[in-house]
């Protein structure tokens, strides 16, 4: 069935087929509207998302509410009527799967009521006993799914419309359903492909994969596999086709990725030395703890690729509390020893706050106002190393924000801590060697990429997280990012126990979570209350973000499900403060638009104990570090992403108490959200929630500044079902640059890269 493979590097480019010229000004008109596809490449590269057999009904039950969908269904009953309301006629048509049921009522399982006004052809057309596959939008009326006003196309016409075709071969040929649109139906997209398929010479096209791994793979040609995927005779068509464009696609992101660690690799940074008596070997001989041995080896790690003279570009992964914050510390020393400064972003103004009294604290003598270098600059003078840490946040008042920014200028800084402030146009660095990113998923890769553009070279890059999320995974997986993990915790940690509080089936857990907080607080501890908002008239139902002064946002993505009230800080601090069980304790409210003075002064009394619960928003979400804190009691909990969870209940059982979580949920069990919860409550492995992450929420927009959501960039590849469709492609990629960095022997491999990734987004790939 598979044609010899054709070795496309050899064709004459006068011959080849360019799929970047534009589509037919009569398809363009409905196509390019709706789909937004403009050239025959994208077109072609629209594939179907999954194939329907005219003997194969679609389960009606698994149809998704309030969406397009396309299903395949036999008809059971037409009936028509005159309407009352207004001039013309009702047809209504009850439709089965054959699943069981009462199929004379409409709405039993296995049944769908479909609706058509003025439904003439409907009428005449869709008799009992014909199939035939209808596209529209799936609602609910009357407790029953329906459809109204769905396009149709009868699947059993005469064997004599499609010509000398057997009957029986026609039956078995799958229908190729694409992603459709209200106005365009999935058979018309496949109209416009064929009619497309039919008009060009598939021999021309020009093939990305080179001839030795077609031929190893056993693929087809590419003209051939277009036929295949989009007009097949039977499963095993598509089937190779998908898998050949499959394989397709990682090699060429793979090569990409290739070809960027290949320029990268090439770029000229500075290389920063350790120095043998400097500021970093002070620091060590201080260190009041002796490394966990992860730490000292992803150390060692950090401190030999600074000395380098291409830029570091390296992710670290590690457990909430796994010490990443001491292993960036130790790398931001050696900069600064070898002369350079170092930048630390955090998301939210608690954390950057939290962080530089935590590394000055932790520093000791060496930090100190006005200094900067190591011994080998000011330790002549001074006789000790020394370094000036600096905070620059956008509340800061003019005065002192002016200040750090003429500190990290001049070079008097030379530890810049900071938030989106370090962002700013006005915000520049006289030598920024080494660029922290803590907890990256708050921030976009646009954000990263600007502070890196302040350095006079490429500067060395440290992305750190406790939970990837689903690009930080994709891209690793894809071996973009060098990877280190950190997988076991400091002495002193202790377990978390987390707990998912069904207030549906248990009403009486409501009462029951404040006792069970009391209870906490008379043992001398204290508890986190988190809400999803901060006021009860604010718009919609997320915390609105904050931006430079806090960015509380809870997951995007999180599903809205029915309209209810979520918990928000103001309301619940003055609940509690009628709480009987919380008689007596003092409840403070914490979020990001306080001013920064009320902030400090309430995380302050926090620490200190004087306050025994503190309501929050998502600003405590990372980094804050309070010991003597045991409970964290997550309201309207379906509201956040897995990430966010985890690093919430990361806040307590950091002092060796043991710590609980309790996720509370007033959905109905069964719910999509909850799944997260679930996940979240089966265990504290942030690795593990980081896969269920991405099955959840896909990969996202992973070639360019997207960080996740339903919709992903690639068409065919999943990271993490095709994994070893992703190795072989790495390893292929990888060979091929190694020989040819720029792909000379390939050109229709660098085109496709080209076309594929076009420069805006296959820069992101170096930056991410």
């Amino acid at each position: 069935m598979n044609p010899e493979p054709v070795n496309r590097e050899l064709v004459n480019p006068e011959l080849r087929l360019p799929l970047d010229r534009r589509i037919g000004k009569r398809s363009a008109s409905v196509i390019t509207k709706h789909l937004g596809l403009e050239t025959v490449g994208e077109l072609l590269d629209y594939f179907p998302r999954r194939y329907l057999t005219r003997g194969e009904l679609t389960p009606i039950a698994k149809l998704p509410l309030d969406e397009e969908a396309t299903l395949v269904a036999r008809v059971i009953s037409n009936s028509t009527r005159q309407m009352r309301a207004r001039r013309g006629s009702l047809t209504d048509v009850v439709v089965t799967d054959d699943a069981g049921g009462n199929l004379a009522v409409p709405g039993t399982p296995g049944t769908l009521k479909i609706s058509f006004f003025n439904g003439f052809r409907a009428r005449s057309e869709l008799q009992p006993g014909r199939r035939a596959m209808f596209s529209g939008k799936v609602s609910r009326y009357g407790g029953a799914l329906s459809m109204t006003n769905p396009d149709f196309m009868l699947l059993d016409e005469d064997p004599d419309a499609a010509g000398s075709m057997d009957p029986e071969k026609l039956a078995a040929m799958p229908i190729p359903v694409y992603p459709a649109t209200a106005k365009l139906t999935s058979w018309s997209i496949h109209k416009v492909i064929t009619t497309l398929l039919d008009t060009i010479d598939l021999d021309r096209i020009e093939d990305p994969l080179p001839a030795a791994i077609t031929d190893r793979e056993g693929f087809a040609d590419i003209g051939r596999c277009y036929q295949l995927i989009h007009s097949p005779e039977t499963a095993i068509d598509w089937k190779h086709a998908r898998d050949r464009f499959r394989y397709q696609e990682a090699l060429v992101l793979q090569a990409a990725l290739a070809r960027r660690r290949v320029q990268l690799a090439s770029e000229e940074a500075t290389a920063r030395r350790p120095a043998p008596e400097g500021l970093l070997a002070a620091f060590d001989r201080q260190l009041p703890f002796t490394l966990t041995a992860g730490q000292a080896a992803v150390g060692k790690t950090l401190s030999q690729e600074l000395a380098q003279n291409s830029p570091m570009n390296r992710l670290l992964q590690g457990e909430v509390g796994s010490g990443k914050t001491i292993v960036a510390l130790r790398a931001m020393l050696q900069v600064v020893d070898a002369g350079g400064q170092a930048a630390l972003l955090a998301p939210t103004e608690v954390l950057a706050a939290q962080h530089y009294e935590s590394i000055r604290r932790t520093l000791g003598p060496l930090a100190r106002d006005g200094m900067f270098g190591g011994a080998g600059m000011l330790g002549q003078e001074s006789g000790t190393a020394s370094v000036q840490v600096t905070l620059l946040t956008g509340s800061m008042p003019a005065a002192a924000r002016k200040q750090a920014m003429l500190d990290a200028a001049s070079g008097n800084a030379g530890i810049v801590i900071g938030t989106h402030a370090l962002l700013s146009d006005k915000t520049t660095f006289q030598d920024l060697g080494l660029i922290v990113v803590d907890e990256q998923h708050r921030f976009g890769v646009e954000q990263r990429d600007a502070l890196r553009a302040k350095a006079q070279r490429p500067p060395h890059l440290l992305v750190m997280t406790a939970t990837p999320i689903p690009r930080t995974v994709a891209m690793t997986v894809f071996g973009d990012l060098e990877t280190s993990v950190l997988d076991e915790l400091p002495a002193g940690r202790a377990p978390i126990s987390t707990h998912l509080v069904g207030l549906a089936e248990n009403p009486g857990w409501a009462t029951r979570i404040w006792a069970r907080s009391r209870e906490e607080i008379d043992a001398g501890h204290q508890v986190y209350v988190v809400c999803p908002k901060i006021g009860t008239d604010d718009d919609g139902d997320f915390t609105p973000g904050e931006g430079e002064h806090g960015g509380d946002e809870p997951d995007p993505l999180a599903e809205d499900g029915p309209a209810r009230e979520l918990a928000s800080v103001t309301a619940v601090v003055e609940g509690l403060r009628q709480e009987d069980a919380l008689r007596g304790v003092r409840i403070e409210a914490l979020h990001g638009r306080q001013d920064p003075v009320l902030k400090s002064e309430t995380m302050a009394s926090f620490v200190a104990n004087q306050t025994q619960v503190l309501v929050s928003t998502t600003v405590i979400e990372v980094g804050v570090d309070v010991h003597n804190a045991t409970l964290m009691v997550i309201l309207d909990a379906d509201r956040f992403g897995i990430s966010q969870l985890h690093q919430l209940r990361g806040r307590v059982g950091r002092g060796g108490l043991p710590g609980t979580c309790l996720l509370v949920t007033s959905l109905e069990p069964g719910h999509p959200s909850r799944r997260r919860l679930d996940a979240v409550a089966a265990t504290t492995d942030g690795f593990e929630l980081s896969q269920e992450d991405l099955k959840l929420r896909r990969e996202g927009d992973i070639l360019g500044a997207s960080q996740s959501g339903g919709r992903s960039t690639l068409k065919l590849l999943r990271v993490l079902e095709h994994g070893d469709v992703i190795e072989r492609a790495r390893s292929d990629a990888q060979q091929l640059v190694a020989e040819d960095p720029e792909l000379r022997r390939h050109e229709p491999l660098a085109a496709a890269i080209d076309e594929y990734l076009n420069p805006e987004k296959e820069a992101f790939l170096e930056r991410g």
